[in-house]
């Protein structure tokens, strides 16, 4: 699969994907083949969405963007820890988001802010089949964290962690909707 992947993007010159796990692993553990120039490369150049956003491109608004909710924000452990989206609680850094910034920036949405901003979904890839129990329990928690403090949706930049909160809360009779950050940026409706 990493041959595969580096076969089909060599020659670009940026590669962006609205995935902050998918980003961490081409970064930091896409090591399984050679480490050519073209790998070198393409590990160098390849972005999540949100940075390339904020970071590259630094976006100052989205004018055809409107969002009338309350929304929560899930940032996923690859997208907070792996490549820095936001300032881990762990850390006695300055805060910041790079996600935030980009969703103050929609008219109208109004970020909630839950109890534990950056505690884990539960999702964690295989963890979730291993830990089946620990894992949608923790789904639950972070899905009722949003809900408790008023989120109509929960937003993150990783799909798989969306995906699983999404299903929790259609379990647990929880009413809130999830959306992917993309979708609101690009000024997609409720």
């Amino acid at each position: 699969m990493e041959r595969l992947f580096v076969d089909t993007l060599t020659g670009f010159d940026q590669i962006v994907i609205p995935s902050g796990s998918c980003t961490h692993h081409v970064r930091d553990h896409l090591d399984a083949i050679e480490q050519t120039p073209e790998v070198s490369h393409i590990r160098a150049n390849t972005y999540e969405l949100v940075e390339y956003l904020h970071d590259v491109l630094m976006v100052e608004g989205f004018p055809w963007a409107t969002f009338p909710h309350k929304v929560g924000l899930h940032n996923a452990c690859s997208s907070l820890r792996g490549i820095g989206h936001a300032k881990p609680s762990e850390l006695m850094t300055e805060p910041f988001s790079k996600t935030e910034d980009l969703l103050r920036k929609v008219e109208g949405l109004q970020l909630i802010e839950p109890d534990r901003p950056d505690e884990c979904c539960g999702f964690g890839g295989t963890f979730s089949v291993t830990e089946e129990a620990v894992s949608a329990r923790m789904g639950l928690d972070k899905v009722s964290d949003h809900f408790r403090n008023g989120a109509e949706y929960i937003t993150s930049a990783d799909m798989s962690c969306l995906m699983h909160q999404k299903g929790i809360a259609e379990r647990g009779g929880i009413g809130v909707k999830f959306i992917h950050i993309a979708e609101i940026l690009n000024g997609g409706s409720a």
